[in-house]
Parts: C-alpha cells; structure tokens; sequence
C-alpha cells in the first residue's frame, strides 16, 4: 500500500502538495503553536513589582530584587526542563508529540493559577512550576519541522514566533492590568487563557505535517530518536566543536534573556515613557522579528550544507559584530536608544536563533549523521539557561557593589554588549574552523 494513503486526508493532501504549500502551512502551524506557548512563559516579566514609593520589591531580604527572583526561578524551571528534554524529546515518538505539547500547557497553567492565590513570596515557587513543561515545547515542535529540504525556511518561520510573542504578550499582560484592573500576580494566567484555545487549535494543525518524503531524506539526511548510547557517541565525534559553541550560547542565552526580561526598565532608562508608548516593546521586536527571517530564510537557497553551514555561521558572526557596533554608535551618541535597543534585539537573535534552527540541522546533514538534531540543541538550552540564572544573580548581587554609581540595568547591558561581541566573534569563528577542517580530515582519510 502507497505510504501517502496511509495518512489522514489532510496530511495525504499535504504530502502531495507542492514544497511552498508545505512551507506556508508549516511556517503557519507552527508560529502559532509557540507565539500561543509565549503566553504562559512570559506574560509575569511584564510587571514591575514595585512598592508604593516606586522601589523595586526586594526578594526576603537577599539584597535580589524580587523581579529578579521571579525571572531566575522561571528560568530555573525551564532550564531543568531543556535537561529532561534531552532525553525526553531526542527518544518520543511520532504518535505521542502532540499529547505532549498539550500536556505541557496545562501543567503551566495550571503553575500560573497557583501564582495568582498566592502572596509575592511564594510566586516564586510557582513561577519555577510553570516554567518546568514549557522548556520541551521548542523540541517538540522541532522535530516536525527538521529534515526537510524546507527546514530553513520553516525553522526561520518558528524562530520568528518568540522573536514577536514575546513583545506582544508582554504588552497584552500590561493591557489586561491596565484595562481590566487586574493584579499583577493573576494577570499571567488571564493571558494564559485567552491563547489556550487557539494553542489546542496550532498544535492540532502542527500535528497533521506528512513526515519528510524520500527527498527530503537524500537531502538532509533521515531523521529517527535517539537513544543514550547514540547521543554519548554523538557528543565524542564534535566534542570540541560543541563545547566552544556551549560557552558561546551560555553567554548568548544569558545576554537575549536579560534584554527580553528588563525591556521596560532599560526602555525607561533610555527616557521612553511606557504609558506614552504603549506598544514600543513590539514595534522594536517586529523589526527584529523580520531582519531575522530574510537571511534564515536565505539559506534555504543553498543546496550544498558545507556551503550552508557556512553561511549559518555568517549570520552569527554578524549578529555579534552589530551587539558590539551598534553600542559603541549608542554612547558616541550617533543613534537613538530605540534603534540601539532593536540593533541589539537583531543581532542577538541573529546569533541565538540558528542554535534553536538551522545550525544543527545544517551539521547533521552535512555529517551524515542519523539522528535528531533536537539532541544537540536541548544540550545548548540545557546549559544556556544555566548561564541565564549565573548573570540573573552575578547583577544583583556582585555588579553593582563593584560600581561606585551602583549601575543601573542599563549599564550593567551595555557592559554586558561589548563582552558578547568579543566572546561571540572567538568561538563562532573557532567552532566553525573546527567543523570545516574536521570534515576536511574526514574527506582526506576516506580518500585514502
């Protein structure tokens, strides 16, 4: 029997339909299902948590903010959630991916409805709760989109979904407080459930992708589970590789969350008033959000993966070049605080975004290796979110007791720019030469 007959009426459609067809309904499906997992992530990082003088809420007494707390207890959760995942999504199944993404939600909203009974100081608890599933969703949604001779242009697609959610839940959680009189500590499970129904709706639409055909399979290489004894062996082939590119991305990770988590503090430290301006933070993250997808999408025109793989890393080294470029412009006072805050938006997601995409997906084809490439890219969350909570706590607690002005968010961001410039541009560059002169290797000894 014809395998195309063997699939349910819109995923036969879909498997015969042409590869832009596939590309939209793709890009579309999933956008939706992660912009809809946005909402039960980052709606709370929308509140201020300030006292009635306008101080910051401090955390019992430890001298951390209690914004911070919060921010590094979700962050906890969900990078406890990236350590499971490389075990739990590199192995699932096919027929088991879409129970699980609904699962997930409900258990994060379920967290947030804890949340909101509870007083500020055990939100903390709460927070951790609800960020634990939600880390599993990116793979879950991954493994639908990898593998394809499309793989670009849809992972670029999804890659542009938290790119933007994350501005506009921020400001629907701010609207929800602001228009309905909510409390800040009920507001994130009001946004949860306004996006619950359309997320049931995306993850359905997700789950009827046809798997990839026989072209997609000489293209870039099949992809199946894994389990524990192909991933050791996974991680000894490119362990070099791999690590520069895990230091990069604990750095990266910890620097794309600081600004996505203090986007309204450093907004208002740059003299742009939120109430005057009540939609700056996705105005800015829509630029962003479409100067990322032009070049990912981009690369879906280069056939050869060596060649792709290179340009990949092109893309990050530039992401890294404009954090540093366009701060230097900033303090020499040559560009405005809106377009620094988009410059840096852009180049920070131009090099956090293939780690999340194409990169992997790029190296595992161009090694031919069997597998997933979701395993390589939950051991980078994994250890990426771990570096999110060191530089969380290494501002409150250290940074600013080394300044005698006792720097602000914004200049501890500043500071923070120019180091991912400098750290970024060494181990692009340095993993990339390990990958290419490795292959090199590879080549030269299967000649002989």
């Amino acid at each position: 029997m014809n395998e195309i007959s063997m699939l349910s009426p819109l995923r036969a459609r879909l498997a015969r339909s042409p590869a832009w067809v596939l590309a939209v309904y793709g890009i579309v499906a999933a956008f939706s299902t992660y912009f809809c997992m946005y909402a039960f992530r980052k709606p709370f990082s929308a509140a201020t948590f300030r006292d009635g003088s306008g101080e910051p809420l401090e955390f019992l007494s430890t001298g951390i903010e209690l914004k911070t707390a919060l921010v590094i207890s979700q962050i906890i959760g969900y990078a406890l959630s990236k350590y499971i995942g490389i075990k739990l999504c590199s192995e699932v199944t096919p027929t088991r991916r879409a129970t699980y993404l609904v699962v997930t939600i409900l258990l994060a909203l379920v967290a947030l409805v804890g949340y909101g009974l509870v007083p500020d100081t055990f939100k903390v608890f709460f927070i951790f709760l609800s960020g634990l599933p939600l880390g599993m969703v990116w793979g879950l949604v991954v493994w639908y989109l990898e593998g394809r001779a499309v793989s670009e242009v849809l992972l670029a697609g999804l890659s542009c979904s938290f790119i933007l959610a994350s501005g506009v839940v921020k400001d629907v959680g701010r609207h929800v407080m602001e228009a309905w009189c909510v409390s800040e500590g009920w507001m994130p499970a009001i946004v949860g459930l306004l996006f619950l129904l359309p997320f049931f709706a995306a993850v359905w639409l997700l789950n009827q992708m046809p798997p990839p055909s026989a072209a997609d399979e000489r293209a870039r290489t099949h992809r199946e589970p894994m389990d524990a004894r192909e991933r050791v062996g996974f991680v000894r082939q490119f362990f070099w590789g791999l690590l520069m590119l895990v230091v990069a991305y604990f750095f990266l990770t910890a620097y794309r969350d600081y600004r996505d988590n203090y986007q309204v503090e450093m907004f208002s430290s740059l003299n742009y008033s939120y109430e005057s301006n009540k939609a700056i933070i996705s105005q800015a993250e829509t630029i962003v959000a479409f100067g990322v997808l032009v070049p990912l999408g981009l690369l879906f025109l280069i056939r050869n993966n060596r060649a792709g793989l290179i340009g990949t890393y092109g893309i990050m080294i530039t992401g890294v070049a404009i954090l540093g470029g366009s701060t230097w412009l900033l303090e020499q006072e040559k560009i405005s605080g809106f377009w620094w805050m988009t410059c840096v938006g852009l180049g920070a997601y131009l090099a956090y975004v293939p780690y999340g995409s194409v990169l992997f997906d790029r190296l595992m084809a161009q090694s031919h290796v069997v597998g997933t490439a979701v395993f390589a890219i939950y051991i980078m969350d994994a250890l990426g979110y771990t570096g999110s909570v060191a530089v969380q706590i290494y501002r409150d607690v250290f940074y600013r007791v080394d300044q005698e002005s006792g720097a602000d968010r914004l200049g501890f961001f500043i500071d923070f720019s120019y180091l991912m410039a400098v750290v970024g541009m060494v181990l692009f560059v340095g993993s990339m030469l390990y990958f290419l002169l490795r292959e090199k290797r590879s080549n030269f000894n299967a000649a002989q």
